[in-house]
């Protein structure tokens, strides 16, 4: 048997009263195991929710991913072939499967047309709230482009960039309005690499 020191109030809610009773060693035993598995239990739970909170944390950043490899120097565009390319100088990086205008044959001269445009231009701005998920622009019309347009009374058009697919262009060949389409998750990858001011060159 164990004394152990007991507290009690009064009917009339007075003072406490302190008081010794006698406790059998296997009850106060299977108490105390049970008051540590709880405190263990809760020690358990409250380190899981931890975890889970660090790790939702650490994965909903939303962050892209840094790109510290060597500097993209030129884009080159194949239109026929439909594929982009990157290069540091002479040296290839990285190369994408890419969709083109609605009307891909052919140098973009007007608005509407459904052409991408060829020649050498660069990338002139950056878009990271795209509603093509993320985009970079590119310089059309150049001084040549709009010389030529207003020669023809027409409007040359503008607004084209390199970006992502929404879902539903998904696997539809050449939909774009003119401009050079990759997936999202190739988008996530490509816009870290590009810099303002590369040189962007696309072929026929």
């Amino acid at each position: 048997m164990l004394r152990l020191l007991h507290h009690s109030r009064g009917n009339d809610g007075g003072r406490l009263k302190f008081s010794l009773v006698k406790v059998p060693i296997h009850v106060f035993n299977q108490k105390t195991a049970q008051t540590v598995a709880m405190g263990r239990d809760m020690i358990s739970r409250r380190s899981m929710m931890a975890g889970t909170a660090a790790f939702g944390i650490a994965g909903c950043t939303g962050q892209l991913p840094v790109y510290r490899g060597p500097e993209v120097t030129r884009i080159q565009v194949l239109k026929d072939r439909r594929e982009m390319q990157f290069f540091h100088n002479r040296t290839l990086l990285k190369n994408y499967k890419i969709d083109l205008g609605f009307a891909p044959i052919g140098h973009k001269t007007q608005e509407g047309d459904g052409r991408t445009p060829e020649g050498g231009y660069r990338i002139n701005r950056r878009n990271p709230n795209s509603r093509f998920h993320l985009s970079l622009g590119i310089s059309y019309p150049d001084a040549n482009d709009v010389a030529y347009a207003r020669s023809k009374g027409i409007d040359p058009g503008g607004d084209i960039f390199i970006h992502g697919t929404p879902p539903k262009w998904i696997g539809t060949p050449d939909w774009t309005w003119g401009c050079i389409a990759v997936t999202n998750d190739e988008m996530d990858e490509i816009f870290p690499m590009i810099n303002t001011g590369t040189l962007i060159y696309i072929y026929a």
